[in-house]
């Protein structure tokens, strides 16, 4: 199982000094987010967005880190392990270690990025609309994370996002905690709040 990626390259032009990994929802696919690279303001970031492995069993070319639809969640252990060989590679292809990079996932992205992410030496995970599985992998100095989730959510209930900060918290992650008065989206206010700890992220020294 192998993982199709599309990048943006930094918009100052030099080349990058960061890296923003972004991992889409269930059913949509890796240009889902790419329009939000303009409004994070990062001039000095490579930007990778990943397709899920799986083609969503619904949408015409969604896609799916796993059948979110079936009991037991199919296909999430080759998900899984197929994203955490690509997240470890991209040092290699990108020049860039990943203590300066952030991975970031809306909804089943933001699932496996807590799943993933958490084990890795990642400058941050920042989780939007997200879930945990279940208990993370978690190193023994994780990453911070950034979770923001709107309180009017009708897919993954707000008491999704508020289990996570408990129990991340409880784990020793350092969390970041934003609720909105949205549903099960990215607002204006979300995207601010992710991009400043976006540059926070950027600008601690590794």
């Amino acid at each position: 199982m192998t993982l199709e990626s599309f990048s943006l390259p930094p918009q100052s032009g030099n080349p990058p000094r960061h890296l923003l990994i972004a991992l889409h929802g269930w059913g949509a696919n890796a240009q889902d987010l790419m329009g939000l690279a303009p409004y994070l303001n990062l001039p000095d970031c490579l930007m990778i967005f990943a397709n899920a492995p799986l083609p969503h069993f619904q949408v015409p070319g969604g896609r799916a880190w796993y059948a979110l639809e079936q009991e037991g969640y199919p296909g999430l252990s080759d998900s899984r392990q197929a994203l955490g060989d690509w997240l470890r590679s991209l040092p290699q292809t990108t020049d860039i270690p990943l203590n300066r990079s952030v991975l970031l996932g809306f909804s089943q992205g933001g699932a496996m990025t807590l799943d993933v992410g958490l084990s890795l030496p990642f400058a941050g995970l920042c989780v939007l609309s997200g879930y945990l599985h279940d208990a993370p992998n978690v190193s023994e100095s994780p990453p911070p994370v950034f979770i923001a989730h709107g309180s009017h959510d009708p897919v993954v209930p707000l008491q999704a996002a508020q289990s996570a900060k408990t129990t991340l918290t409880r784990l020793g992650v350092t969390v970041d905690y934003h609720e909105f008065p949205m549903g099960h989206e990215i607002s204006p206010a979300t995207l601010a709040e992710a991009a400043q700890f976006l540059r926070d992220r950027f600008a601690t020294p590794s």
